[in-house]
């Protein structure tokens, strides 16, 4: 089995999972609206001392002030 009829196979098996493209609503009825992010509790950040030695998450490693530890880890 060569990459193109492995592509072709996926391809169908997501076409019979998404059905005919009829039942999809036009785009048009698609709106972008922006997310609250902010006001959801998961992106609550600590207030944390800032390290400029080891990570608190992984001590083996120094910080790279990725935030994980001021956060749920969500």
């Amino acid at each position: 089995m060569n990459e193109e009829i492995l592509r072709a196979m996926i391809r169908e098996s997501i076409a019979r999972h998404l059905g005919p493209p009829s039942l999809a609503p036009p785009a048009s009825a698609w709106q972008a609206q922006p997310l609250p992010f902010s006001a959801h509790p998961s992106h609550f950040r600590y207030a944390l001392p800032e390290s400029s030695g080891p990570c608190y998450i992984e001590p083996g490693s120094h910080c790279s002030h990725c935030g994980y530890c001021e956060s749920h880890g969500h």
